[in-house]
């Protein structure tokens, strides 16, 4: 029970984070999310008493990260960064280990023997892509950069891993072999390599025999994906190859075949992608907050002496990363595709991009705690330094990048882009009105399409109230003459004239009041169609006696037909820029009871499906002719054609 509150408390902490970034967003997601963590250890809970399990945490956090950073890149980019990938994740992986662990080594020989120093430069190796993210948010970080720092953080993790367990086995033996290093080195990494290739191959072959057969099961096939990692992770680790770089490699093959089927298993490949976007925003926010949440429980084991000189060695050691990583692209040692006034920036980006996170955790916390038979004493120490690295890191990088790289910059604000849309679905319904054909399918059609622009009103009530005041008025004077017709009677001309007095005030209002106020008013109706029937059989009788014809009697739906068709001419002609926001939700909310009334007509699902993409080749036509009379801006309608492209594939799933 206690791990399940603290999962619990882990993902809260997360969504607190997300929440306060989502409100002010100048300061790192990942920053957030380290604070949240030290402020959740503080807590009177045992629930914070987190033991973190080195190989638990690598296969169910750090391998599911790792997969879906692998089936995310594109397979052609990572043919054209091979060198690039070799020279960051296997040369200046081993150059950093070597340079810092004999720099260790030399300054503090009684502290740090050559493998100790060793494992601690192996721990600190590994970058994190994702937290260079969360620090370049909003800011232009050029794409050859980024692309290399992407490449880089997919293979070198492994690499830290690797010379990790050397320095380890070097620790523990007392011995080295420099032929056994190389040997394991290549096994490990290589193999991985090749074996999650192997694994991933096999399981698209799966995926597509199943799609062959059955098209696409969703249920089968998203399980399956999602529990490839750790499965992948499993094996590879059992065989005794790097199962980061199973997983990653098996990543790589999946994203091959994403690129391969396109829109032939559109449904699930979005699912699929949504899916993966929350796992892997939830756990690298929980990884993060996990930082946060150890750092108090490492520093209360350290000593004040102690715990001022780590600070200062963590510091020492990231800036000869920092440096190491600027020479190793300033001498051209990896290739960043600059031009020459630019090497010097770019050489600087890549360097403070060697952001370090997830793994140089996992890595630390994965020491032993016994070395031969004796309590491993630098282990607390390590892990400290660890964390501080990565805190500096991060801090560093939060203050650097916006001072060297333009700040991201729309030229539209949101404001803009919603009353673009408004308009632009604005536009659809208008066309879609023009048509008089198809009317129930219509009704539906524009209701849905009304749906995309309800997050974006901006509802005056004063005027909102007023054209609704006007409406029900036009609703009571046609009911009034029906009567005067003798087309309903003077009972019904009352029961119709209390029904359409509360059917509209509700249609702005979500709240609970008004879900029951709502449900309350539906049973009327049922309660007085049930009653009009009798009425009906009733004044048939009567009309017969007269002899007049029984078809001049309205029926129940006819009526309310009616009214809508006679408020929706009332709405063109009061409509105007200034009051479409308004006259759009009244004409939405008399578009639900037409809808409601006429629930039991049959439609055309043909029809409907070829009216919905009419009204979205709408959209984008207007959008399209709003730009080219200069209207909208080139940024303005990329971003609304987005938009509208997402909302036909909701919708056409929505219909399926």
């Amino acid at each position: 029970m206690n791990i399940i509150f603290t999962i619990f408390l882990l993902l809260a902490a997360v969504v607190i984070a997300n929440i306060i970034h989502l409100i002010y967003p100048k300061i790192p997601l990942s920053i957030y999310q380290i604070v949240a963590g030290i402020l959740m250890a503080s807590l009177p809970t045992t629930a914070t008493d987190f033991t973190m399990h080195p190989e638990l945490f690598m296969m169910a956090v750090i391998a599911p990260l790792m997969f879906n950073d692998g089936q995310n890149q594109s397979f052609r980019v990572l043919s054209k960064n091979v060198k690039n990938i070799l020279s960051l994740s296997v040369g200046f992986a081993l150059a950093a280990v070597i340079i810092i662990g004999a720099t260790l080594h030399l300054a503090f020989p009684k502290l740090f023997t050559l493998p100790l120093a060793f494992m601690l430069a192996a721990i600190i190796t590994p970058t994190d892509a994702v937290a260079v993210k969360s620090l370049t948010t909003n800011v232009m970080m050029p794409e050859n950069v980024n692309t290399t720092l992407e490449v880089e953080s997919l293979f070198n993790d492994a690499s830290g891993i690797v010379l990790l367990d050397l320095a380890l086995a070097a620790f523990t033996s007392g011995t080295f072999s420099l032929a056994h290093g190389i040997w394991y080195f290549s096994y490990v990494f290589f193999g991985g390599i090749i074996f999650g290739a192997i694994l991933g191959n096999l399981l698209i072959t799966l995926r597509m025999k199943l799609m062959s057969q059955h098209v696409d099961i969703g249920s089968i096939v998203i399980p399956i994906n999602v529990m490839t990692p750790v499965v992948i992770y499993w094996l590879a680790e059992e065989c005794h190859f790097s199962g980061i770089l199973a997983v990653v490699s098996a990543g790589v093959v999946h994203s091959i075949l994403y690129d391969r089927l396109r829109l032939t298993s559109a449904k699930v490949q979005m699912a699929t992608k949504t899916i993966w976007t929350i796992i892997s925003d939830a756990l690298n926010g929980i990884v993060f907050v996990l930082l946060g949440l150890l750092i108090p429980q490492v520093i209360g084991r350290t000593s004040p002496a102690n715990l001022l000189k780590l600070i200062s060695l963590s510091v020492m050691l990231f800036l000869i990363m920092l440096i190491l990583r600027y020479a190793w692209a300033r001498w051209r040692l990896v290739n960043l595709h600059s031009p020459k006034e630019e090497l010097n920036r770019d050489s600087w980006l890549l360097a403070l991009g060697g952001v370090h996170g997830t793994i140089t955790l996992s890595l630390a916390f994965s020491l032993p705690i016994i070395v031969s038979g004796h309590q491993f004493a630098f282990r607390n120490s390590i892990i400290l330094i660890s964390a501080l690295v990565i805190l500096t890191s991060i801090i560093v990088g939060a203050i650097a990048f916006p001072i060297m790289l333009p700040r991201k910059a729309n030229d539209y604000s949101a404001t803009e882009f919603h009353d673009a849309l408004v308009k632009t679905v604005q536009y659809a319904i208008n066309e879609l009105k023009s048509n008089t054909e198809d009317r129930a399918e219509k009704a539906i059609i524009m209701d849905q399409l009304s749906s995309q622009m309800t997050q974006y009103y901006r509802i005056n009530s004063v005027v909102f109230e007023k054209i609704a005041r006007k409406s029900h008025q036009l609703e009571l004077e046609i009911i009034e003459q029906l009567a005067e017709e003798e087309k309903i009677s003077e009972k019904q001309a009352e029961w119709y004239s209390r029904i359409v007095a509360r059917s509209i005030y509700n249609t702005g209002n979500h709240t609970f009041m008004s879900f029951v106020s709502t449900v309350i008013h539906r049973i009327k109706w049922r309660i007085i169609r049930h009653r009009n029937g009798k009425v009906q059989a009733q004044h048939r009788r009567q009309l017969e006696q007269h002899q007049l014809h029984p078809d001049q009697f309205l029926s129940f739906k006819a009526v309310f037909n009616l009214l809508n068709q006679e408020v929706n001419k009332f709405l063109d002609t009061i409509q105007t820029p200034k009051n479409v926001n308004e006259i759009t939700m009244i004409r939405r909310a008399y578009l639900q009871r037409a809808h409601f009334f006429n629930r039991d007509s049959q439609v055309d699902a043909d029809r409907m499906n070829a009216l919905f993409v009419e009204a979205f080749q709408f959209e984008h036509s207007y959008v399209q002719q709003c730009l080219a009379d200069g209207k909208f801006s080139q940024s303005l309608a990329n971003a609304l054609n987005e938009q509208i492209s997402t909302d036909e594939l909701v919708m056409v799933q929505s219909m399926e």
